[in-house]
């Protein structure tokens, strides 16, 4: 008689997973599906009262988390947070920053301030993170939230898009420096999603008809979007995954 094969599992019960990003937005998307998933969830964010509100829904709906106030642009504090909370199974980097300006209008400070976050704190976020899992002798799964902006342009988004893209280039290269100690290393590139962040966007009608023209599935992104695919990074059903984007994009970089 055939053996079949078994689907590797999709559970991360019995796993830690710390979300940055994670008290609104694409970041609280994830955090939830992890918890959903049987994971254990520390979410990560500036504001503490916001962090606490979201604690008490996930708590009440039955799911494990804790919160701890943190900034991913301070280095040296997120390091320390990091050492804290291990050992850590699961980090997804959802903390992201976007001031948007025509070329010629960029301000240095604007520049800075968005690379210190998606760039520089998306980092040193993972090296830190890496290098507890290593102490550790555990496998793990780092998933950086990047953007369908790291693989195409968009009208004043070139410093966005230059962070964005610098983010595939050293997840590429740390998926093959981790790789022997079983560490993958993804990125989750969505499209335009309705979160705080996007608000700005969506509130400009010229920038939602490009946007409606870009998308082949005719609709912009939702949260609930995200959830199932970072669900899939984290678990066992993406063993053999490292170093590639996940693109959630509706077809905006088919052509």
């Amino acid at each position: 008689m055939t053996t079949l094969p078994t689907t590797p599992s999709f559970s991360l019960a019995g796993r830690r997973a710390l979300v940055t990003g994670g008290s609104s937005g694409i970041g609280l998307g994830c955090a939830v599906a992890l918890a959903e998933a049987g994971a254990h969830v520390i979410i990560m964010a500036r504001r503490r009262a916001q962090l606490d509100d979201v604690a008490a829904a996930m708590k009440a709906a039955g799911q494990a988390v804790e919160v701890m106030v943190g900034d991913i642009a301070d280095i040296d504090s997120m390091a320390a947070s990091i050492e804290s909370l291990r050992p850590l199974d699961i980090f997804v980097n959802s903390a992201g920053l976007a001031r948007h300006s025509p070329v010629l209008d960029t301000d240095p400070a604007d520049f800075d301030a968005v690379m210190n976050v998606n760039l520089r704190g998306a980092y040193f976020a993972a090296q830190a993170v890496a290098r507890a899992m290593i102490a550790d002798g555990r496998p793990g799964s780092i998933i950086t939230i990047s953007s369908q902006m790291a693989v195409v342009g968009g009208i004043d988004r070139a410093v966005y898009c230059g962070s964005k893209h610098a983010v595939e280039g050293f997840t590429k290269a740390m998926a093959i420096e981790f790789g022997p100690h079983g560490i993958r290393v993804n990125t989750i590139c969505p499209t335009f999603v309705r979160t705080p962040l996007t608000e700005q966007t969506f509130a400009r009608p010229e920038r939602v008809r490009w946007i409606e023209e870009k998308i082949k599935l005719g609709r912009v992104g939702e949260v609930e979007d995200i959830m199932g695919a970072v669900n899939f990074l984290a678990s066992d059903a993406a063993a053999l995954i490292t170093g590639t984007a996940l693109l959630i994009d509706g077809g905006w970089t088919a052509d």
